[in-house]
């Protein structure tokens, strides 16, 4: 049956949710503290800028923000000094050891795809993207 991208582009979605989710349960983080500590292992940010560089994935839910950095600094991943946000020594730590399962996961996730593939179905994407957030507008 030939589906429409949308349907698609959200059946991915959910399974990446899935896989990562699971994957990064064996190190006891949710997929949204990932995207914090690998936020935070480029550079210390100030807590909003660390909210709108989550955005796309957070979504404006400051309560679930709270809640997860809250969890964060409460296993002592992360810190607040001087007004910004850095990843402490453990925080390294787990970035380090998370990452290594992540980028295991995504080579898993595209096997028999080829770089050049892969590009392509990216830019394809952030183009749609882009035309999609005009249109709303």
């Amino acid at each position: 049956m030939n589906r429409p991208i949308g349907y698609w582009i959200k059946r991915l979605d959910a399974a990446l949710e899935a896989h990562l989710d699971s994957t990064l349960a064996r190190l006891k983080l949710s997929r949204r503290q990932w995207q914090a500590i690998n936020t935070l292992a480029e550079t210390p940010i100030s807590p909003e800028e660390l909210a709108e560089a989550l955005r796309p994935f957070w979504g404006d839910n400051s309560a679930l923000r709270e809640r997860e950095l809250a969890a964060l600094v409460g296993r002592g991943l992360i810190i607040l000094s001087d007004g910004y946000l850095t990843l402490s020594e453990l925080g390294y730590a787990k970035h380090a050891e998370a990452n290594r399962l992540v980028e295991d996961s995504r080579r898993e996730l595209s096997a028999g795809i080829g770089f050049d593939e892969y590009e392509i179905a990216l830019s394809v994407l952030e183009r749609m993207s882009i035309n999609a957030e005009r249109l709303a507008r």
